[in-house]
């Protein structure tokens, strides 16, 4: 798990699973157990929790509660009140597409690597939700994340939304019915991006709570602690997602890194060192996300993994990914 990082998740993300384990009528305390989950973080407001992490904690919430749509469910108990200081901008924004640029000005806050866009298309408005760095976003993370904004919308809107079309990247579960009962659509899975299509009159909708006193008053904080995140690892994250651009063409080298930010080896690593973070950390987690990504997939083999991330021999894959997630390739695979 990363920590005091703006990588990842504010550690408040894992509230609204506390709050679908109580509406089940079950123990979070339980889950932590299961799950392995340290609770005593939730009292650091400053963690942030790791990517892998909280989808980790998410599907051993749905196995947890025996619901395999928990992410989907998740979302629909989501308050502004649980996106913290973005929610509250939200909220008293005058109008949905306020609102909506105002989840893309202040995301990183809640999770880095994740927003969404959307656009005009004669009278629809298109909705998209994306990620930023590979591999795209787990079922439960893309559900909740569509779920909680959609109905965000018709809560603050106090209307009724009709969707008029639902697609997920991600492959279809067993069971369709849940869609059909929360958007009143069946969605298309495996498609090539997650969007979500409605009028487009619903983007000019009133927001019932607005009130520009109270945003004005929450948008400078939220501007304030959306700058010192981006200041915090800014120079990191730029290393990182240079190096996870150059895969799987290539895995950087250190001096091919430091010559690709015009410095030495030593002046990069002084620098890294200021965001408490090295370049074998870096490349470490570029690794890591591109072994995740071909594992999801299911197209090639361990080995053929090993030759693709450029190690020298499939047992030093083996190695490396147990020390990552405490799993063999194979069983984070077989999950």
């Amino acid at each position: 798990m990363t920590l005091n990082s703006n990588h990842g998740f504010a550690i408040s993300i894992v509230y609204p699973i506390m709050k679908t384990i109580a509406h089940k009528g079950l123990d979070f305390e339980h889950l932590c157990r299961q799950a392995a989950f340290d609770r005593e973080l939730l009292r650091d407001v400053e963690a942030r929790i790791d990517e892998r992490e909280l989808e980790r904690l998410l599907y051993e919430a749905a196995r947890y509660t025996e619901d395999d749509h928990f992410g989907l469910h998740q979302g629909q108990l989501t308050d502004t009140s649980d996106l913290g200081i973005l929610g509250y901008v939200m909220m008293h924004s005058e109008t949905i597409v306020e609102a909506l640029r105002a989840y893309q000005r202040y995301n990183v806050i809640l999770c880095s690597g994740y927003n969404l866009d959307w656009e005009e298309q004669g009278s629809d408005a298109l909705l998209r939700f994306y990620k930023t760095t590979p591999p795209n976003m787990s079922r439960h993370c893309a559900e909740d994340m569509v779920s909680s904004l959609y109905q965000l919308i018709s809560r603050m809107s106090n209307r009724a939304i009709p969707i008029r079309e639902l697609q997920f990247a991600h492959a279809a579960p067993a069971d369709l019915r849940p869609y059909l009962a929360i958007f009143g659509v069946e969605p298309r899975f495996g498609a090539n991006e997650t969007y979500l299509r409605m009028g487009k009159e619903v983007l000019h909708y009133p927001i019932l709570y607005s009130d520009p006193r109270l945003r004005k008053a929450f948008e400078p904080i939220a501007e304030e602690i959306r700058d010192r995140l981006n200041r915090g690892r800014e120079f990191s994250d730029r290393v990182f997602e240079w190096m996870l651009a150059c895969m799987p063409a290539y895995f950087p080298t250190l001096q091919q890194t430091s010559e690709a930010f015009a410095m030495s080896p030593r002046s990069l690593q002084a620098k890294l060192k200021e965001e408490n973070t090295s370049y074998n950390e870096l490349a470490a987690n570029v690794r890591k996300e591109w072994a995740m990504a071909y594992l999801r997939k299911g197209e090639y083999s361990i080995s053929e993994i090993a030759y693709l991330l450029h190690y020298s021999e499939p047992s030093a894959f083996l190695n490396a990914f147990k020390k990552w997630t405490g799993l063999t390739p194979g069983q984070y695979r077989g999950n």
